[in-house]
Parts: C-alpha cells; sequence; structure tokens
C-alpha cells in the first residue's frame, strides 16, 4: 500500500487550512483518525450503547462483548501472557497515575527512591513526585547526553537498596530516540528493582512484545494509534496486579461489599472502577487491525524509512537548525524530530508554518526538566506518521526554510 492509498481512510487529511492543503505533522500529540474507527464509536453509540458487565440484557450483552473483543485485541498485539494483564483506562497518563498511586501504597515508603529518565513526558515524572512527596521518598533522574540519549551506563550505580521502580519511555516524546529498555530492565531486575515502561510512543513505532521486553508495567494510550481518545492500555504482570491494592474504588471493582468491609473483583476489574468509557474502548480493535496491517505492509515500511532518512539529514545539514536527538543508526530513531533555530521562536515559526497549512506543535512538549538540559525555552517538532508522503516533507521543509528566512 502506498501512503496515498492509506490517506483515503483518514477524512481529515482531505481538508485545506487558509487555503492551503493540509500537512499534518503532529502526530506525537494525536493521530487521526480512520473512519474505521469512527464508524466503531458511532455504532457503539447508536445501537449498543449500554453498561457493560452487569445487566443480562442483550444491548448490555452486546456491549461486553465489543469491550472484551478489544481487550483481547490489545492482548494478542502486545504478546501479553492473558487477558487478565491488560486494564483499561483513558490514556497513558491515568495508566501511570494508577501504577504510581498503587505501587507507593504497596512499596515505597520514607527514604525510599524512584529513579525517573531525564527525557520524560511530565505524565512519566509528576506522578512519581506526587507519590514520593506524599511518601518521604525521592525522585532520581537518570540523565540524558548532549545527543539525547539516556546515560544507561550509570544506572547500576544510580540504583541502591532503597530504588523501588525504574521509570523510563520506551522512544522519547521530544527526542525521537528508541531507549535501551530491555537493557535497563535487564539491569534494575537484576537488582530486585521494577520497571515501568512509558510505551505512548513506542507503541507507534516499535514491535512490542511485552514477554520479550519483560517490563513489569507498560502503558499507552489508544488516541496515538488512531482510536478514539478517552481510551488507554496499561499491561502489568499478573504478579503485581495480585499484589497492588486498587487505584480507585466504586462499582465493577468490588467483589463483595458490606459494612465489615469490602473485597474485591477479579483481575482485570480490580483496576476498572466505575462506567468506563465502552464506546470509545471498542475502537481499540478497529485501531489495533489498521497499526498491525501498517507494520507489515513493506511498501509502508519503506516510504516511512526514506520519509523519516531524507527529514533527518536535511535537518541535521542545516547549520541554522538545532536538532535534539540524534543517532548514529537510524533505526534507533522514530520520525519524531524536535529543534530550534538560532534567532527564531519556536512558537512564531510555528505560527507561519501553520498558515502555509503545516500543523507543527511548538513549546515544551511536556517535558520542562529536559528543555531545562538543554537550555531552551521550548522546541518546534514535526511527527511523521505512515500517511504522510515524500511530497509533504519537501514542502515541510521548503516552508521551514520560508520562515526561518522571514524571521533571521
Amino acid at each position: 500500500m502506498k501512503p496515498e492509498e492509506l490517506r483515503i481512510q483518514f477524512p481529515a487529511l482531505t481538508r485545506s487550512v487558509y487555503g492551503k492543503k493540509l500537512v499534518y505533522l503532529d502526530n506525537a500529540a494525536t493521530s487521526q483518525r480512520p473512519l474505521k474507527v469512527v464508524e466503531a464509536l458511532s455504532d457503539a453509540s447508536l445501537y449498543h450503547n449500554a453498561n457493560i458487565h452487569r445487566a443480562v440484557h442483550c444491548l448490555a450483552s452486546e456491549a461486553t462483548d465489543l469491550y472484551e473483543q478489544a481487550r483481547e485485541s490489545v492482548r494478542a498485539y502486545i504478546n501479553a501472557p492473558l487477558k487478565e494483564n491488560v486494564i483499561f483506562t483513558s490514556g497513558a497518563t491515568a495508566a501511570i497515575n494508577l501504577v504510581a498511586y498503587s505501587f507507593a501504597e504497596a512499596f515505597i515508603g520514607e527514604g525510599d527512591e524512584v529513579i525517573v529518565g531525564e527525557s520524560e513526558h511530565h505524565s512519566n515524572l509528576v506522578p512519581w513526585q506526587i507519590v514520593c512527596a506524599r511518601k518521604g521518598a525521592k525522585v532520581i533522574p537518570l540523565p540524558v547526553d548532549e545527543y539525547g540519549r539516556l546515560v544507561v551506563e550509570i544506572l547500576d550505580s544510580l540504583i541502591t537498596g532503597r530504588t523501588r521502580i525504574v521509570c523510563v519511555s520506551h522512544c522519547s516524546n521530544v527526542l525521537g530516540l528508541v531507549n535501551p529498555i530491555e537493557k535497563i530492565i535487564e539491569t534494575a531486575h537484576a537488582r530486585g528493582v521494577k520497571v515501568l515502561v512509558d510505551g505512548a510512543q513506542g507503541i507507534v513505532h516499535c514491535d512490542v512484545d511485552v514477554q520479550k521486553i519483560g517490563c513489569d508495567f507498560y502503558a499507552f494510550s489508544g488516541h496515538k494509534i488512531y482510536a478514539a481518545t478517552g481510551t488507554g492500555v496499561l499491561y502489568a504482570t499478573k504478579e503485581m496486579l495480585d499484589i497492588l491494592p486498587p487505584f480507585m474504588g466504586g462499582g465493577e471493582m468490588i467483589g463483595t461489599v458490606s459494612w465489615e468491609g469490602t473485597t474485591y473483583a477479579d483481575l482485570p476489574y480490580k483496576f476498572e472502577a466505575g462506567t468506563p468509557n465502552f464506546n470509545a474502548a471498542v475502537t481499540l480493535k478497529p485501531a489495533i487491525g489498521l497499526l498491525e496491517s501498517i507494520r507489515k505492509d513493506e511498501e509502508l515500511t519503506q516510504s516511512s524509512e526514506l520519509v523519516k532518512t531524507f527529514v533527518y539529514q536535511r535537518l541535521i545539514s542545516n547549520s541554522k537548525i538545532h536538532l535534539y536527538g540524534t543517532a548514529d543508526n537510524l533505526s534507533q530513531k522514530i520520525p519524531v524530530f524536535s529543534f530550534t533555530v538560532d534567532g527564531a521562536h519556536h512558537e512564531d515559526l510555528a505560527l507561519i508554518l501553520d498558515k502555509m497549512g503545516i500543523a507543527l506543535r511548538s513549546g515544551h512538549m511536556c517535558a520542562e526538566p529536559l528543555m531545562h538540559r538543554y537550555g531552551v525555552t521550548g522546541m518546534l517538532r514535526a511527527s511523521f506518521a505512515p500517511y504522510n508522503t515524500m511530497e509533504e516533507a519537501e514542502y515541510f521543509l521548503a516552508c521551514l526554510d520560508k520562515a526561518i528566512n522571514m524571521l533571521v
């Protein structure tokens, strides 16, 4: 399949902005939505709208089946051993907060330590700061070097007898680098330390096999892989889920309730309190089906690699541009490019490019400590998806040159 053929499935890609054909390069924030996903959401909302796992009537049974089919699609795609390993959440942020709260309740005490990568999204830093402040524990940064690579060589020396968990992203949403998570997990596990992987970008660009990776937790959002917003997944080992206390209490997550006490539901429902976003959750199935077909399509894979290489080489060779997150081997780089331009503010560039029809992200990309690491207030980010064409890449770079010349 050519990118042009894939694009037919995404109506938003046919629109114009300011009289210019839309070039959508903000995919790291959220992907556009294909017709199959919109149709699944509409169908569930219109014809199968009933609360799940409770009533015995037909609509409730249908809604429950659709919800659990989506869970099975996720389980199969990430190769989780059991459906009980797959917890549905509202997104990666909710999934990480669930782990932070429940893990802290079970394992973190005064004087303990949590190691967090310096390039992490706020969603994988702030929850740990909150629970550590409550518990009297400390957050320890695992630094990145000048190229954006985590300094994994010092991880073993950072781990102490008080380290309880290491939290890192599979791929940085700013630097676009694939982190050596298997090495990180191996090092941490050798010292008896658990590992959480923020897979918000990894699930999009990498082959994710949670059993092969060996992580204790893996979190991601649905809206970055073509599903509806308000959907997310937490994978966790059964060992962890059995030990951890629930994050929230309410309906669905209970076994029995009395004034004397409450028992909890079996997995995965122990961690799914209340009425879930069941209409949106069903979109995970068609979204994952599309994601799987894209990743298996050799022509799309080759096209994406050509676009990535072309953009990377052009950005890194421009003396006016400082690209953050460089790699000797581009197999360790996903098509996410964050950069600054000497003498031009990132937001000014973004506004000019927007008028040319190009949608980019500007700012600190929810990674303010990383901005401080590089001494900048923000960056401009272009993030590509398989539906982005070489023609779009060429147009983006030409417009970027024009914008730079207007400002510098």
